[in-house]
């Protein structure tokens, strides 16, 4: 697989502390990589620096060869879609949400309404098109969001601890859904958790980020070992007992 993502020498300090130092790191086109640490690690700065939403003090992101700068941000951001913790809706129907976010991306119409009754449908709230966000429960919330980072069709795809908040039912039926899908569509994504139970869901391959440096990497088998998800002594930014 060809790289899609690249990073050279990145660096964030905010307050005289380092949030990270990454040397090198890159996800290949297709590629699921869950990024994974204690909280505090720099997992959340990071995705939000290769998203472009926030500026490193050093280093170079390059996005499909494309090195990013303030003349292109704009349209690299384009090929993006980013699903939070929080689903971050607006006040207006659950269809409109999807809607709203296509014609930003320039999609409008009945190509615009497709896709959003497509992934309505796929993640299972079709029959809440016309319900207002603000009435919805926290696992509704999340497959809108999900559902409209979905609709938007982008090259790579970030997640942020986006089955942080919910309830275990609903956070393990989404990370089955997710996962088959995701599966289904070879898209770019990265995924970050300080729950490493739900890296089997989602991702083949993991890389371990603690106190800002990336410390292993690898897939979920080199990184856990065969009997994961099982019950662990011991946690992987740390080196396991003999």
């Amino acid at each position: 697989m060809d790289c899609f993502i690249r990073v050279e020498n990145l660096r964030l300090v905010r307050s005289g502390k380092l949030i990270f130092s990454i040397d090198e790191f890159s996800l290949a086109r297709g590629e699921v990589r869950a990024l994974v640490g204690p909280n505090g690690a720099g997992k959340s700065s990071l995705l939000l620096t290769l998203a472009l939403l926030e500026a490193a003090d050093e280093g170079s992101i390059f996005l499909d060869g494309e090195k990013a700068g303030r003349s292109n941000v704009l349209s690299l951001r384009r090929r993006m879609a980013l699903v939070f913790q929080e689903a971050l809706l607006l006040d207006t129907s659950v269809r409109r949400n999807l809607l709203i976010a296509l014609r930003l991306r320039g999609v409008t119409g009945r190509k615009a309404l497709a896709r959003a009754e497509k992934w309505l449908d796929r993640f299972g709230i079709a029959h809440l098109a016309g319900r207002s966000a603000r009435h919805l429960s926290g696992g509704e919330a999340q497959r809108t969001s999900l559902a409209r980072a979905f609709a938007l069709e982008p090259e790579v795809l970030f997640l942020d601890e986006p089955f942080g908040s919910l309830d275990y039912p609903t956070r393990k039926s989404l990370l089955n859904e997710l996962g088959q899908i995701l599966n289904d569509m070879n898209m770019t994504t990265l995924f970050v958790t300080h729950d490493y139970s739900e890296i089997p869901y989602i991702a083949p391959n993991v890389t371990v980020l603690h106190e800002g440096r990336i410390v292993r990497s690898g897939t979920v088998t080199e990184i856990f070992g065969e009997e994961f998800p099982g019950r662990r002594s011991w946690a992987p930014w740390e080196d396991p007992a003999p």
